[in-house]
């Protein structure tokens, strides 16, 4: 079946590109966002922007990733599935502003990298919707998350059940095709692995694409600090603005770190050997 053919990428976390591109340990996290997912289960509305800086560094990761499943797709041929893609990571975002934990203006900060940065991507074949109730969620969460998941608010994990329905589906449903199934033990995953097998696409820019337009896609995939570029904006907002002071001692204390200071494959302090013939 198609299911067992793709290949299966979870969902990224904070640590991704390090999980993914670098040699070594993985660093503390302020030298991941300087973000902490930890201190925004345990406050959310903090003062000195944390829950804006993780939705803004959590949207980059998407799109990394994301350039990944389609550097795969286009070099291989074999579809990819995705837990979570960058045009879904806005309905936490709209959760985020409708609970105050982020200020009006870093939604217009965020929108204005998204509308920079996105549309240089095609957007997914298909889109699996499992509609299980925030209520639900919460009571699995509460009998088995973790103690800093537990944490988590009811009405926030509301309001990202009310941004999939009312803003993601419909938008997504322009390009997409939708396949939406009831959430809890019902679901059949063999069903939902035949749905996609006989599945049609029959709308979205993939069908306008040319193999030429196909090759500049995957060149630019390809390229991650050209990817990078697609969201990186010389614009302030006190939230995710890091001096030039801060960012050089963060630079340099990162590069410190074991299989930190040159590229993947280059570190001779985590084994890397034959570094001179590459």
């Amino acid at each position: 079946m198609m299911s067992k053919c793709m290949k299966y990428l979870p969902e990224a976390d904070q640590f991704y590109l390090d999980k993914t591109i670098a040699d070594g340990d993985i660093p503390p996290s302020k030298y991941a966002g300087l973000c902490s997912l930890e201190k925004f289960y345990e406050d959310p509305k903090s003062s000195d922007g944390n829950s804006y800086r993780l939705q803004n560094w959590m949207f980059g990761i998407r799109m990394m990733q994301y350039a990944d499943a389609l550097e795969h797709l286009l070099s291989t041929g074999q579809g990819v599935i995705l837990e979570r893609s960058p045009f879904s990571d806005f309905v936490f975002l709209e959760a985020m502003l409708k609970n105050e934990y982020i200020r009006p203006q870093c939604v217009n900060h965020y929108n204005e990298i998204k509308d920079v940065s996105i549309d240089e991507f095609l957007p997914p074949h298909v889109a699996i919707y499992v509609d299980v109730p925030a209520a639900e969620v919460y009571k699995k969460i509460q009998e088995k998350g973790d103690a800093i998941e537990k944490k988590v608010a009811l009405p926030y994990l509301q309001s990202i059940e009310d941004a999939y329905k009312t803003s993601f589906l419909p938008k997504i449903s322009e390009t997409t095709e939708v396949l939406q199934y009831p959430g809890g033990d019902a679901l059949n995953v063999e069903q939902v692995a035949e749905d996609l097998e006989y599945v049609k696409i029959t709308k979205g820019p993939w069908l306008e694409q040319t193999d030429v337009s196909f090759h500049h896609l995957r060149l630019l995939v390809q390229d991650k600090f050209k990817v990078t570029n697609l969201f990186v904006l010389p614009t302030f907002i006190p939230e995710v603005t890091v001096g030039g002071i801060m960012y050089d001692k963060l630079y340099y204390q990162y590069r410190n770190f074991t299989g930190k200071k040159f590229a993947k494959g280059y570190n001779e302090d985590v084994g890397d050997k034959y570094i001179w013939l590459k």
